[in-house]
């Protein structure tokens, strides 16, 4: 599905969960985290990506099938040395499933995007040591 002001509208009503080791965080697009950048201050972080596998193209998928790509896609990152922290992502309204997500450190927005484009998502989160997530739509 292409970049839509209703898409994209749907993308800044929600709530990007991480459960980081010690803390959970809210995130909100364009919206810092003190909690977040403490964190990513601490561990040496200089930038980061919330990715998802799940309902690709804004195509709901069974959950199984969403599981499936999610842990095939969090296998690939755990292979190329990532770490992957849990996340989900949470729709205000409540009128989309809750996404299973992760949190991905030090991953540069090139490899975050064709981790996303691979999986067949619109858009990405991403964010440097500022904290403030901001949303990257995935060129076709």
């Amino acid at each position: 599905m292409a970049k839509t002001t209703e898409l994209e509208q749907a993308y800044c009503a929600s709530t990007y969960r991480v459960f980081l080791p010690a803390a959970c965080c809210e995130l909100r697009l364009g919206q810092a985290s003190e909690v977040l950048k403490a964190w990513l201050e601490s561990e040496g972080v200089s930038q980061f990506a919330i990715l998802t596998a799940y309902n690709p193209g804004a195509q709901i998928l069974s959950d199984e099938v969403n599981m499936e790509r999610q842990s095939a896609m969090e296998i690939g990152l755990i292979m190329a040395g990532y770490e992957p922290y849990t996340g989900e992502n949470i729709a205000d309204a409540g009128d989309w499933p809750v996404e299973e997500s992760c949190l991905i450190t030090n991953i540069g927005l090139a490899e975050a995007t064709a981790t996303g484009a691979k999986f067949g998502q619109n858009a990405i989160v991403h964010g440097v040591v500022d904290a403030v997530p901001r949303l990257i739509w995935i060129e076709e």
